[in-house]
C-alpha cells in the first residue's frame, strides 16, 4: 500500500529533532543526497511538530541556563571558576552563589558557551546542569 504526503508530513511531525536528524543522516546515506538543499523545508516540518508537545520545543532552544547544583570537594576551585565566568564577581559573591547550590551561574546563554562553562565548573568538581 502506498503511504501519502501527507501521511509521512503527519508522522515526521510527531518525530522529535533527535529522530529527525537521524532520519535525515539515514536518507542521505541511502540515496547519496545532501539534505542542505532541503534544509528550509525540514525546519518547517520540525517547526510544525512543536506546538504538538513540550519535547520538540526545548529540543529547539537557543538559550541555555548553566545551574551549579554541588560544588563537591573542589569548593575553592569552584569558586576560582564562577569568578572567571561571571564578570564582575567578587569572591564573597562567588561563594555565596556556590554555597547557595542549586544556583544559575549564567543564564541565556549559547550552547556551546553553557558546554564551555559546564566543562570548566565539571574539572573543577563541581555538579553542573543545563536547562
Amino acid at each position: 500500500m502506498a503511504v501519502t504526503k501527507d501521511e509521512v508530513v503527519e508522522f515526521l511531525k510527531g518525530m522529535t529533532l533527535l529522530e529527525a536528524s537521524e532520519l535525515v543522516k539515514e536518507l542521505e546515506e541511502v540515496f547519496g543526497v545532501s539534505a542542505a538543499a532541503a534544509a528550509a523545508p525540514m525546519a518547517m516540518a520540525a517547526g510544525a511538530g512543536a506546538g504538538d508537545g513540550g519535547a520538540p520545543a526545548e529540543a529547539e532552544k537557543d538559550t541555555f541556563d548553566v545551574i551549579i547544583t554541588s560544588a563537591g570537594q573542589g569548593k575553592i576551585n569552584v569558586i576560582k571558576v564562577v569568578r572567571e565566568v561571571v564578570a564582575g564577581l567578587g569572591l564573597k559573591e562567588a561563594k555565596e552563589l556556590v554555597d547557595s547550590a542549586p544556583k544559575a551561574v549564567k543564564e541565556g546563554v549559547s550552547a556551546a558557551e553553557a558546554e564551555e562553562i559546564k566543562t570548566k565548573l565539571t574539572d573543577a568538581g563541581a555538579s553542573v546542569e543545563i536547562k
